[in-house]
This record gives C-alpha cells, sequence and structure tokens, in this order.
C-alpha cells in the first residue's frame, strides 16, 4: 500500500497543474456532449451488462474498421482511429465513419504485429492542430517504431515531422509498443517492445524495451534520466520492459502507468520512473512458450522493479485508461484493461499502488478488446481487433 502522506503530498503537487487544464478539459467535454446529443440512435453491440458498480449497455458507435489500434478525441466531438494497415480514419460525432481514410499518413510496415499504431492529439491541439501518430517503418534495412506529428486540415496531414525512430532497426514483426501519452507538462511519453530479441531491453545504447520521453516537437528533455550516461540513448526514460501496448497518466499523481505483454504468463502493471529497470528479461513470472522453462534469474532481483499486478495466464493485455469521469461513479478511481486473448475488460480498484480488487467485464462478449479510452462525456469507449472491427461505448443504465 502507498505511504498515506507521500500520496497527499503527490495529491498537492499535481493538484496546481489540474487547476490550471480544468477550463480546457471543460470546454472540450462540453463541446464533445453537445455534438454528440444530436447523434442518431446506436444499435446495441451485446447484451445488458450488470456488474458489481455498474448495469450499462455496450452499444456500436461504427463498424467496419479494419484491425483498428488507437483512438483519440478532437475538440469538436469527431474522433481519430487508426487501422493497423495504414489508414488514419476520422469518425463524426454521430459516429459515422468517412469513407476516406485522412492523407498524408506516412508508408508503414503493416507486417506481423507493425503497422499503423497509436494516435494521440497535442493537448492544445485546438490552438496548434498537431495529431502524433506512431508505426511500424522502413527504410529497406530492417524496422522498427517510429513517431510522426502533422496539422490535421481536413482530411490530410500537412507539416508532417519524423520525431523519433527506435534504433537500431531489426527484422521479425514482433514488439513494436506503442502507446503515445502526454503528461500535464506537455512532454510526449512512447512506450515500446523488445522487438522480439529479449537481451535488448537490457541495453542503454539500445531504444528497444523501454519508455521514451520527449518534448512535444522531439527534443531530448535535460532531466531524462540517462543524458549524461556514457553510450546511453539520451531519449530513454527506462528499461527491462518487453512489450507495453497500455499507458495511462495517473489523475492524482501525474505519474505513467503501463502494462506489458509478459511471454506466457506474467503480464505485467507498472509504474514508469525515471531510470527505473523493469526487469526483463533477467526477471519475469511467465515462461518460455510451449515447454514452460524459467526465463533469467528467476522472479526478482535487487536494483529491478516489481509489478503491482502479474496475470497468469496471460490475458494479452492492450489499451487502458484510468477512469474519471461522472458516468460510471462506482468506477472512480478504477483502472480499466483491454484484453485480446482474454477477450475481456478487466476493471482493477486500487488502494495507491495496490490491486485490491479484480472484475473481468464482457468475457468472450465483444471479441479482442485493442484500446480503451474514456471520452470527454466520460463513457468508456473500446475498439476491437478484428478484421471488421468495431468502435463500442459502455452506456450506464439505472442499476
Amino acid at each position: 500500500m502507498i505511504n498515506t502522506q507521500n500520496t497527499q503530498a503527490q495529491g498537492r503537487r499535481y493538484g496546481r497543474w489540474q487547476g490550471r487544464w480544468k477550463l480546457a478539459a471543460l470546454g472540450a467535454a462540453l463541446a464533445f456532449c453537445a455534438a454528440t446529443a444530436a447523434a442518431q440512435s446506436i444499435p446495441l453491440a451485446g447484451p445488458v451488462v450488470k456488474s458489481e458498480r455498474a448495469t450499462f449497455r455496450v452499444a456500436q458507435v461504427t463498424g467496419n474498421l479494419q484491425y483498428p489500434w488507437g483512438l483519440a478525441f478532437l475538440p469538436d466531438g469527431r474522433m481519430l482511429v487508426t487501422e493497423r494497415p495504414g489508414r488514419l480514419r476520422v469518425i463524426g460525432a454521430d459516429g459515422k465513419l468517412d469513407p476516406r481514410p485522412v492523407e498524408g499518413v506516412p508508408k508503414v510496415v503493416a507486417s506481423g504485429q507493425g503497422g499503423l499504431l497509436d494516435v494521440a492529439v497535442h493537448p492544445r491541439f485546438a490552438e496548434n492542430g498537431w495529431v502524433y501518430l506512431s508505426f511500424a517503418g522502413s527504410d529497406g534495412d530492417g524496422a522498427s517504431t517510429e513517431v510522426v506529428r502533422g496539422r490535421l486540415d481536413g482530411q490530410r496531414l500537412q507539416d508532417v515531422q519524423t520525431l523519433f525512430r527506435m534504433l537500431p532497426r531489426s527484422s521479425g514483426g514482433r514488439h513494436f509498443g506503442s502507446r503515445l501519452v502526454f503528461d500535464a507538462k506537455g512532454l510526449l511519453y512512447i512506450t515500446l517492445g523488445d522487438r522480439g530479441d529479449m537481451e535488448r531491453a537490457q541495453r542503454m545504447d539500445d531504444h528497444a524495451g523501454s519508455v521514451i520521453r520527449l518534448h512535444d516537437d522531439g527534443r531530448v528533455p535535460a532531466d531524462n534520466p540517462f543524458v549524461k550516461t556514457p553510450g546511453a540513448r539520451p531519449e530513454k526514460f527506462t528499461l527491462g520492459n518487453r512489450n507495453m501496448q497500455g499507458a495511462a497518466i495517473h489523475p492524482v499523481t501525474g505519474e505513467l502507468w503501463t502494462h506489458e505483454h509478459g511471454p506466457q504468463g506474467g503480464d505485467e502493471v507498472n509504474v514508469m520512473r525515471a531510470g527505473r529497470n523493469y526487469g526483463w528479461p533477467v526477471i519475469t513470472h511467465g515462461v518460455n512458450y510451449g515447454i514452460g522453462t524459467r526465463i533469467g534469474e528467476g522472479t526478482s532481483r535487487p536494483g529491478m522493479e516489481q509489478p503491482l499486478k502479474i496475470w497468469i495466464p496471460s490475458i494479452a493485455p492492450s489499451g487502458m485508461a484510468f477512469y474519471a469521469g461522472k458516468a460510471f461513479q462506482g468506477w472512480s478511481g478504477n483502472l480499466l484493461v483491454g484484453a485480446l486473448r482474454g477477450e475481456s475488460l478487466h476493471r482493477l480498484e486500487l488502494d495507491g499502488e495496490k490491486v485490491v480488487r479484480e472484475e473481468v467485464l464482457l468475457k468472450s462478449q465483444v471479441g479482442r478488446i485493442r484500446d480503451v479510452r474514456v471520452g470527454p462525456d466520460g463513457l468508456v469507449y473500446l475498439l476491437t481487433d478484428e478484421r471488421a472491427g468495431q468502435l463500442l461505448r459502455l452506456e450506464p443504465l439505472p442499476r
């Protein structure tokens, strides 16, 4: 359990930035709700769900998305969705999918787990129009995760700039990561995978298996933990991560939380802190695929972090969000995690940094959940990872 005095101090420290963003967030929420109020009736995608702390229905916002991966909300009520084959789509506030993909998206390597991955909008998008994309890219000599930004102008990205490339590039189609998250200071976090080569996650001269921390224009922050470490990649914020496909900022502490895929078992939730080593592949709670033998030295080692939550067997987590809205008051402060293998939504109740209860929702009802977001309207949005994927919305009902 987290120390109460530490929690109070963190709350005071981050209370200041919460105030600064309150008016901007309120304006975005009002615009989003006003736009969605005129939406057409949305059909049910599944039965009414009576969970432990809420009763809700699952509504389809739109379908016909090809392997959707990431979701972001625009101030005017529209939504951006990435499709892994390489398309960025716009969904209107009324749920209508624009048939024209956004132009100007870089060429992606849509192979294996690679393709167009996450999307995020700048915290001051209403002023600057910046949209951020992560994807598997190549220059002809292997592939790696890249991040670009471009200004959204109608149905086109203008002024596209490359902000980051994972180096070195490598062959294979596994473990690209990748989520994009902004913190309250406007710093950008990029989660990466080890590219299927586990030893890379412990190398300081390698981006793989780490969280990357940058300014919004791609510059390296002067206080990054390895800036002055000889031979280290200055963009690195952590090391020892396997393949992180969920990330979110804690609404009180302002810290970055992530989850990552374990091998066979050992999926993890962690708090990302500067310069920390999260152990992969030296320590893990998972085992080798098929044969079940131990990986590394065991489950712990001094100087390496222990996860807050472990799943054995694996649920293949993807997408993550803290719930801080008003629509699901019984979920306030909970962590919501999507599952691919588990085809479910996991609701984690927290006491500080301790998971005290877990509820599994929508088991085998809507398919593989790739992304989880909380909209400006306080509703929960899900993307399903299918050839005919859906954007779904959880809508509360009276208990």
